[in-house]
């Protein structure tokens, strides 16, 4: 670690108490590791935004990775936060300058959203599976692979548990919306309804989800609701993050989103796994083994910048 810079890419919020959250988390962050070197910047909506953060990054560094800690990969992630990386290399040509994958809706994730639905359950007055359905909000996207994460999670989550009803809901810009779900559910036979917000931090939209439970306790008093709140804080994030930083994500030239997979490992020994990339970035890599503990998704894009 000696050199490196490890700097944190939120969202960013309108609602500035969210940016002081991920400040907060990155002081937490620092004391588990007081001898990394951990910066903070944002993509939008924030003081220091990308570009400041990346200079400030590489200022004494040798090297700089930059981690987005974002949920799912939309157009910021794909785009924006490769751009700017081609950009920073070229104004800190003796950078070497490394991204990681964003956070994901993987193993870890799961574990946390688990225990968003366990404490749920033991506060209602009647934790009944087969009447208590759950509804996954997530922030909704325009891009269908960042929506399909979610639906991952919501898939695995009603793997795990005996739930009749495990449902996805969406603040914004994709459908259903959450007032549409719980209606479904309700005809359904749902007595109660568990909704846990896919959020890391306070927002806007964590404000809107409030307002907005608040008005469906009101519209449907036979429902007993039960709602979450975002986890960023959550020792599994930390414990993600802490993955991350390790001596295979701290190599040259970037990484893909397959790197450090030990399928891809295993057949690339073999000579049988074709990684070609397509124009569009896409990774040829299928994983079909559910049992294990590092799964893919049935196509998925290197959202990364190479160098």
């Amino acid at each position: 670690m000696d050199n490196t810079t490890l700097l944190l890419v939120g969202h960013g919020s309108r609602n500035q108490d969210g940016n002081k959250e991920i400040l907060h988390f990155a002081a937490q962050w620092r004391e588990r590791h007081p001898v990394w070197r951990i910066e903070v910047c944002f993509i939008e909506h924030a003081e220091v935004l990308i570009n400041e953060g990346l200079d400030r990054a590489a200022k004494g560094a040798q090297r700089v990775l930059l981690i987005p800690f974002i949920l799912n990969a939309a157009g910021h992630v794909k785009m924006e936060l490769p751009a700017a990386l081609e950009a920073a290399r070229i104004r800190h040509p003796e950078v070497q300058f490394i991204v990681t994958r964003h956070l994901g809706m993987g193993r870890e994730i799961l574990v946390v959203l688990q225990g968003q639905l366990d404490r749920l359950m033991k506060a209602l007055d009647v934790p009944d599976p087969q009447t208590t359905g759950v509804i996954l909000l997530g922030r909704g996207s325009s891009d269908a692979g960042a929506n399909g994460e979610l639906a991952r999670m919501a898939r695995w989550i009603f793997e795990n548990n005996d739930h009749e009803l495990v449902d996805l809901a969406f603040t914004g810009v994709t459908w259903p919306r959450l007032e549409i779900v719980v209606q479904r559910q309700m005809k359904l036979g749902m007595t109660q309804i568990c909704i846990i917000p896919v959020y890391l931090f306070t927002g806007v939209l964590i404000e809107r989800i409030n307002a907005q439970v608040e008005r469906l306790k009101q519209q449907y008093p036979q429902i007993a609701f039960a709602l979450g709140t975002h986890f960023g804080f959550d020792k599994g994030i930390f414990d993600l993050l802490d993955t991350k930083v390790d001596g295979r994500e701290l190599q040259p030239g970037g990484l893909l989103e397959c790197d450090g997979c030990k399928y891809r490992e295993a057949a690339e020994a073999e000579h049988l796994h074709d990684h070609s990339h397509t124009a569009t970035g896409a990774c040829g890599a299928i994983h079909l083994d559910r049992d294990q503990s590092h799964d893919h998704p049935e196509s998925h894009h290197c959202q990364h910048a190479h160098g």
